[in-house]
């Protein structure tokens, strides 16, 4: 699934994932939620890590579409700057209800950003390899902030 994908951005997609599974673990743990709260606070364990490092993690997404959209020229790259920020203003407005809507939220901000994935493939505005790596990490992510909504 990550074949092709340079190898650079396959490690840290990965690692940008431990987040939101350590949270699901936390979540499902109460023993590991004690201790990961003991020893790394409570703002590391679920449902604040993925809350947190979901939001990071989605305005960081976001600035990387940003960036590709600047290879753009004309009313498709005004079109592209505008809708890369589209997630990161919907965070910022609907974020701070609390952990169920919080994540919600988040589940529709990423849901909305492997639209524009697909969308700036298309308009092969990123590298080839782009939504095979976006793709398995937007379902991780998803999933890990399901976990928070539905159980």
């Amino acid at each position: 699934m990550l074949r092709g994908v340079p190898t650079t951005a396959r490690l840290l997609g990965l690692l940008a994932l431990a987040p939101f599974v350590w949270g699901i673990a936390t979540h499902f743990s109460p023993d590991l939620t004690a201790w990961g709260a003991a020893r790394l606070g409570p703002r590391f364990v679920a449902p604040y890590v993925q809350l947190f490092f979901g939001s990071a993690m989605l305005c960081f997404f976001c600035g990387a579409l940003w960036g590709n959209a600047g290879r753009a020229g004309g009313a498709l790259g005004v079109a592209a700057l505008i809708l890369a920020i589209v997630p990161v203003v919907w965070a910022y407005v609907v974020n701070g209800s609390g952990p169920v809507s919080d994540s919600m939220n988040l589940i529709f901000g990423f849901a909305g950003l492997t639209l524009l994935d697909l969308a700036f493939a298309y308009w092969r505005l990123v590298p080839s390899w782009w939504l095979r790596l976006r793709l398995p990490m937007a379902i991780v992510i998803i999933g890990s902030l399901a976990v928070e909504v539905y159980l």
